[in-house]
This record gives structure tokens, sequence and C-alpha cells, in this order.
């Protein structure tokens, strides 16, 4: 499913199997394929001749360690099979095919090594569940705080530093049980930053930043892509935060009606365009928004249309998110050192300046 030419780019070249993604080029480009160029001073117009193109693909390596306890009391079954939780590889590979085609075949992901670890991850206090403790904790409903793992131990015991490094891996994804004590996500590296979670000082070491996803397997995809979600928004905030004004894109895009009356656009992870709560992605109250202006860019203009759930899913969590995700901008260019392609730094951190 390459969108990548002999040139290293393509004009909106795409996979001929992906339907949806025909029709969101479509909505993109229109028929003509061409932007208008009547773009007014302070907004990101599109390039001379009108030609836009999407970037070539780029592939991240992944280490995928599964924490999966194995119960003597249940005749050797996992905690997984046990409680018939999902399967991490079936979750993840999901995961990977949605996040290609929200960045319109830009962002690969390739899983160079699954590790699955049967024992419980040690928390940041030094507490580790054993097979009693856990189940118990589980009936009862009473789990152990601090719930946070220990992330510096996860560094030492899979040598992760210098798996960045060598650059063997570009990021890690933790796959566990309901209070693993997983961030959603959290960055380290020199010059980490807040990524949904502190960053993980003392991985200096590795010589360029990098993240690691924590994922639970009681959960689906929906709610990796909420994760993701997390740390795009962590990100384009960090992206964007010498910016002021309508120049500040990010909170343009993020707009929605409860908080900027008639002036909706994409809204954020936990709230639509017309969401009066977070994670109201089913309301079916119509709003004016411009989300679909996004679609064109680099040009911003466009009217609001009325928009309500049916255009995100009807309340589906994975739906909403993908759509969310979809109107990133995503295309070859950029205006102030800032990429046109959002996804360039939600997918390597290093890419950000500061």
């Amino acid at each position: 499913m390459c969108v990548c030419c002999g040139g290293g780019c393509a004009r909106w070249s795409k996979p001929k199997d992906m339907d949806e993604f025909r029709k969101l080029l479509r909505s993109l480009l229109g028929e003509g394929g061409a932007h208008p160029l009547n773009a007014p001073p302070h907004t990101f117009a599109p390039p001379v001749g009108g030609e836009v193109a999407l970037p070539a693909p780029i592939t991240r390596r992944v280490l995928m360690i599964t924490h999966n306890p194995r119960l003597r009391s249940q005749g050797g079954r996992t905690l997984k099979e046990h409680f018939h939780w999902n399967d991490p590889n079936a979750l993840a590979q999901g995961y990977i095919e949605d996040v290609l085609e929200c960045s319109y075949g830009y962002a690969r992901y390739e899983i160079v090594e699954r590790l699955v670890i049967e024992d419980y991850p040690i928390k940041r206090d030094g507490f580790r569940y054993t097979e009693d403790t856990y189940l118990k904790a589980w009936r009862e409903r009473r789990f152990h705080d601090p719930d946070g793992v220990d992330y510096m131990a996860l560094v030492r015991e899979f040598d992760l530093l210098a798996q960045i490094r060598s650059g063997r891996i570009d990021e890690v994804w933790l796959f566990g049980h309901p209070y693993g004590g997983y961030w959603e996500s959290i960055m380290g590296g020199p010059g980490a930053f807040w990524c949904n979670a502190p960053p993980l000082t003392g991985t200096e070491a590795a010589g360029r930043r990098f993240v690691i996803m924590g994922f639970n397997f009681e959960r689906g995809v929906g709610e990796m892509l909420e994760d993701l979600g997390h740390r795009a928004e962590s990100i384009l905030h960090k992206v964007f935060e010498g910016t002021r004004g309508e120049a500040n894109l990010f909170e343009r895009f993020t707009r929605y009606h409860k908080t900027h009356p008639g002036q909706a656009e994409c809204g954020n992870v936990h709230f639509a365009p017309n969401s009066l709560r977070d994670y109201e992605w089913g309301n079916l109250t119509p709003v004016p928004s411009r989300a679909d202006v996004w679609y064109r860019f680099p040009d911003l203009h466009g009217d609001p249309r009325l928009m309500d759930s049916r255009e995100w899913g009807g309340g589906d969590i994975r739906q909403h998110h993908r759509w969310w995700m979809q109107h990133f901008p995503h295309v070859v260019g950029e205006t102030h050192g800032l990429s046109w392609n959002w996804w360039d730094y939600i997918i390597d951190p290093n890419r950000v300046k500061g």
C-alpha cells in the first residue's frame, strides 16, 4: 500500500483497495485536484500552481512488550485467556492499519520484536503483583496505590536506551492487563517534554527522543487511538507553543462549539465539534463547523456547515478518533519553519524544535 513513487513522493497517489481513502482524497482536492489561490494574509496559502503532494512514507520500528502472566490456579492459562481479553497482536495490527490510513499512507509502523513477559510489571514503589494478589485486587476492585509502573526498571530490563541509540527501534509499545500502571504515552531521551505524562528523566543516553506507548488489552483499538490522540495533542501544543492568535493552527483546529460558539472546527480527542461534555461523541445536535476545510489544507477557506455525530461514527470511539486524525494537515510544505504535515511531529518527536 505504497503512496511513494520513484521520485520520493506522490501527488495524491493512493492504494487502490481503500474505498474510504479514495473518498477522502476526492473531498480533499475536488474533481479537478487543485486548490484555489485566493488566500488572504495570515492564512496558509497553497504552493504556486495549486499543487500539493503527499510526503514519502516513513517507517518506525517498534519493540512490542506484552505483560501477560500465567495463572497456575487456572490450569496455566494466561491472565488474558482467563478474562477473555483481547489479543495484543490483533490490537496492534488494527492500530497499525488505522494509523497508516489516517496519515494518508505516511506513518508505517513495523514491529521488529514481540516479547511476552509472563510476569507483572514492577511498580515505582517496588511492589509487584502476584497471581493471588492480582486476582484478589480484581475481585475486590481495590488495586495497589501507587499504580504507576517503574519505567526505569523497564528501560534497564530491555536495554531500551541502547536499542533507541543504535536505531534498532524508534519507540516501544507496552501491552498489559488493567492496572498495569502504564501511562498512555510518555517521552524519553534528550529534550523530552510532556507527552500526556511527565518526561522520562534519566534517559538522555538514548541520544534522541522516543515515546513509550501504554496499551490495555482489556480495551480495543479505539482506546489505543485515544492514547495516540493525547500524544498528538501534547506534541502539537509544544509545536505551536510560541505561536499566537490565528497563526496557532492547532488552537484553531481544536475549537468546538461549547467553547467557541459558531466557530467550531474539528474539536479535540474528548470533544467533538458539538460535544457538551467529555467523551460525548454521540450528540445528534447539529452545530456549524468548519471541519471540512482542514481536508483542503493549506487552503483554510470555507464556510461552516451543520454537523452532528453522524459525521464521526455516531458515538463510536474508534470512528471518532479516526475522523479527527484524518483531518490533520498531512502534505508537503512548510510556513515559517512549521511543517504542513503534522504527522512529522506526532510520529517523530525529534522533529519538534526546542
